[in-house]
């Protein structure tokens, strides 16, 4: 997202994070406000409404699938009063769950990766001749090409079924991007976001409302402000068209499910809405390439947290885990990025960043001990949820991409910039996907006549129609790759009967396993990475695979692979 979760741009941005104060900081929000509320597990609907009131609270938005509600309340005692309701499980304070406001250095961390390159200036990429029916950049997608996504492999097998629904639960989708627009579906598109002006602080978040591109809070389900869910979208399903790219499942239908802010924030209860309605409208497969902050790791009892923080923490863990289980149960297969972290997510840790979203006087990021056996990231670690990592062009792990034995299940292209020869930095080694022009224009990346004007920007025009496309890396775009290939498996085995198109996810999840490119580790496995900065800066930074050919903290399973997913039994 642009200034979202797991991927990362192309530009170099100098300085440290420093994380503040007091390892004890509170994460309360004021007293009198608004609240998230989890109902106890079996309690109805009613009781648990008659409870918020008793303590004091009005619901303002309610999830009774999930059983989560927003409240308000000017009772000073909320919180306190909900924990004595037997009919309540838990309460949080309703706080953004993705990256901290424009000008947050939880934001210039993850912006760092994503965005690699994007505002380097310098001449257009060499376009290589695309191939026989291919698209015309098909020529710069070796991402495509490394899972045999292509007119000569998986195309001619399986390009999708228009009735797969595949949901993107990100900063939204440009809906009308003519690499987009074809099969993208406005009737099942659904926003449960608002735009945030500012905190509560009066930092900026999403910014004035007048200053929005559509001069509005209140965006359609067929906006993107922000690119990287579009980004998504198209790297998923953008049709085989002779425009521009085309996607791992040109043919499948594209939902935009937007749960993040234009900034990238992610509140609980639109996740949660958002889950639920997917496992509701029938979708088949869900991209989420974001984590659920402020908190990098969700901790039951980290002693570093105050009684409250911890509180808040088993509430988000409970509320999330109850919409992952509510979708799955109803046939959605769920794919998650494993994160930009560069880290093991199965060995301790230490997290200094979160929470990373201040919307109280005097909160700060403060330093913690990660104990896997007690904290999880969300939703990457849920239940039932696919983890993939990013591999680079040579097939090698992405320098940024975490890891881990047992928590990576498979692995696809997410991009590498320094992934080359001498480990300088090539944008054309990113991924290359659709992008909102209202987005790259604000962002000054396209000239007055519309030509691009940084080499992490493409134009295509055929026919007198342009479109756009830009280079982006992150195991946000890994996940996309692994969710197409899910399409196109539920598209060729699928039934058509039933929730969604008929396939199981368990299912689907198997074959996508089964079908992965065998990836060994490195030997020797400690691998140094190596990346010459172009500040003249020289950064190294050691990973260590742990697990067989057939399952290792780097690859999971495997490279995903487009064609041998689809392949007939016995090919």
């Amino acid at each position: 997202m642009r200034r979202i979760l797991i991927g990362v741009l192309l530009a170099v941005v100098a300085g440290v994070l420093t994380a503040p104060t007091s390892a004890g900081a509170s994460s309360a929000q004021s007293a009198t406000g608004e609240f998230l509320v989890l109902y106890k597990a079996g309690v109805s609907p009613a009781a648990a409404r008659a409870a918020i009131r008793a303590a004091g609270g009005t619901i303002v938005r309610e999830n009774t699938a999930v059983g989560l509600a927003t409240v308000r309340t000017s009772a000073a005692d909320f919180k306190q009063a909900a924990a004595r309701q037997g009919a309540i499980a838990g309460v949080a304070g309703n706080r953004p769950i993705g990256i901290s406001p424009k000008g947050g250095s939880a934001k210039v961390k993850r912006d760092a990766v994503e965005t690699e390159g994007r505002g380097a200036r310098g001449a257009a990429v060499k376009r290589p001749s695309a191939g026989p029916a291919a698209d015309p950049l098909a020529g710069l997608q070796w991402n495509m090409a490394q899972i045999d996504a292509t007119t000569g492999g998986s195309y001619k097998v399986e390009r999708g079924d228009r009735r797969v629904r595949v949901g993107i639960m990100d900063t939204g989708v440009d809906g009308v991007h003519p690499d987009v627009a074809p099969n993208f579906s406005n009737r099942l598109s659904r926003n449960f976001t608002v735009d945030i002006p500012v905190d509560a602080n009066g930092n900026p978040v999403d910014g004035p409302c007048q200053e929005e591109l559509d001069q509005s809070c209140e965006d359609p389900a067929n906006v993107d402000e922000n690119g990287h869910g579009t980004h998504v979208a198209s790297i998923i399903g953008s049709p085989l068209n002779g425009l521009g790219v085309a996607g791992v499942a040109p043919n499948v239908t594209l939902v935009n499910i937007r749960a993040g802010q234009d900034s990238g924030f992610f509140f609980l209860q639109p996740t949660v809405d958002a889950l639920t309605y997917a496992g509701d409208a029938g979708l088949d497969v869900v991209n989420m390439s974001f984590y659920t902050d402020p908190w990098l790791f969700n901790c039951r009892a980290n002693p570093a947290d105050s009684p409250e923080n911890q509180a808040e923490q088993r509430t988000i863990i409970a509320a999330t885990q109850r919409a992952l289980r509510y979708a799955w149960d109803r046939r959605v297969t769920l794919v998650a990025a494993a994160g930009n972290q560069g880290i093991d997510y199965t060995k301790p840790s230490v997290d200094a960043s979160s929470p990373d979203f201040a919307d109280v006087p005097g909160e700060a990021p403060y330093s913690r001990e990660i104990d896997p056996a007690d904290c999880i990231s969300l939703p990457a670690q849920g239940e039932h949820v696919i983890a993939t990592s990013a591999t680079g062009i040579s097939t090698r792990k992405a320098y940024y991409s975490s890891y881990g034995y047992r928590y990576v299940d498979v692995a696809a292209p997410g991009g590498d910039v320094y992934d080359t020869p001498d480990n300088t930095r090539d944008v054309t080694k990113a991924v290359l996907a659709a992008a909102p022009e209202a987005v790259l224009r604000e962002a000054n990346l396209i000239g007055p006549g519309g030509e691009p004007l940084s080499p992490a920007v493409v134009r295509d025009c055929q026919e007198g129609v342009c479109a756009y496309y830009q280079y982006l890396q992150g195991t946000s775009m890994a996940s996309p790759h692994a969710v197409g290939v899910a399409a196109l498996i539920v598209s060729r085995f699928g039934s058509g009967r039933g929730g969604g198109y008929g396939l199981s996810p368990r299912i689907t999840e198997g074959v996508l396993r089964l079908t992965a490119t065998r990836h060994a580790c490195p030997e020797p496995r400690d691998f140094t990475y190596v990346r010459h900065l172009p500040t003249g800066e020289t950064v190294t930074a050691t990973h260590t695979c742990e697990g067989p050919a057939h399952n290792n903290g780097f690859y999971g399973n495997g490279i995903v692979n487009a064609l041998r997913a689809v392949r007939p039994l016995g090919d």
